[in-house]
C-alpha cells in the first residue's frame, strides 16, 4: 500500500491541512496554535464555531508552568496524554481522583469522586494551570469553589467534560460565570482527554 510513512511529514502535512480547513479569523494569534491542537485532536474543523475562551488561556498557562506551577487534571487519561518531556519546570502533574480521600469525601458528601477530588485541589490551586477532559462535576464543583472569595485563582482553566450528562451545563456554566481566570471551552456535549492533554501539549510546545 502507498501511503505516509515519514513521521516529520506527517506531522507537517497534518497541520497544513487544518491551516487550509480551519478559518482562523476570529482567533487571536497567541490561541491559533491551540485551536489547531483541538481541531488535529478530534478531526473536525467545524469545532472551531462551538469554541470559546475569555483572555489569553495559553499565555498564561506557558507563564504559570515556566514559574513551576502544576497541572491538575480530572482523569488519568490526560495525566497519560501531556509530553512530560516539555515540561518546562519539573512541574507535577496532579491527578486526585484515585486519592482515598476522595472516595471518601464522595460517600460523605453524597457526589461524584470526580467533584470530591477537586476539593483536594485546594493546596495546590493557587496559580495553577487547569485540564478537564472527562467530569462535569469537576468543573460544576470547580465553579462552585471559585465563587467564594477565599478560593486561590488558577492561572488557566482549558475546560472540556464530555458526555450527555451536564457537560454542555457546566461548560455553559464556566462561560456565564465571567470568572477573572483565563480560560478556553468547547460549548456542547462534545470533549473528552484528548481535548484536554492536546490543550496542554500546546501549551508545551512554547513553554520550553
Amino acid at each position: 500500500m502507498d501511503y505516509l510513512k515519514d513521521p516529520d511529514e506527517i506531522y507537517r502535512a497534518s497541520f497544513a491541512a487544518i491551516r487550509d480547513a480551519v478559518d482562523l479569523g476570529d482567533v487571536p494569534v497567541s490561541l491559533q496554535p491551540l485551536v489547531i491542537r483541538l481541531v488535529h485532536a478530534c478531526g473536525r474543523p467545524e469545532i472551531v464555531k462551538a469554541l470559546h475562551w475569555s483572555g489569553d488561556p495559553v499565555t498564561a498557562a506557558h507563564e504559570a508552568l515556566k514559574r513551576g506551577a502544576p497541572v491538575l487534571v480530572d482523569a488519568t487519561m490526560v495525566a497519560a496524554g501531556i509530553m512530560r518531556a516539555g515540561l518546562p519546570n519539573e512541574n507535577q502533574i496532579i491527578c486526585t481522583l484515585t486519592d482515598d480521600r476522595a472516595y471518601a469525601g464522595a460517600k460523605r458528601l453524597a457526589t461524584t469522586r470526580s467533584s470530591a477530588a477537586v476539593d483536594l485541589w485546594l493546596p495546590s490551586l493557587a496559580g495553577a494551570v487547569i485540564a478537564l477532559g472527562n467530569a462535569p462535576t469537576a468543573l460544576f464543583r470547580l465553579l462552585e469553589l471559585l465563587t467564594l472569595p477565599q478560593t486561590p485563582r488558577p492561572a488557566a482553566i482549558f475546560a472540556f467534560p464530555v458526555g450527555f450528562i451536564g457537560a454542555a451545563e457546566s461548560k455553559q456554566a464556566l462561560i456565564d460565570a465571567r470568572l477573572d481566570v483565563p480560560y478556553m471551552t468547547l460549548a456542547g456535549r462534545e470533549g473528552g482527554s484528548a481535548f484536554a492533554a492536546a490543550a496542554i501539549n500546546a501549551v508545551l510546545r512554547g513553554a520550553g
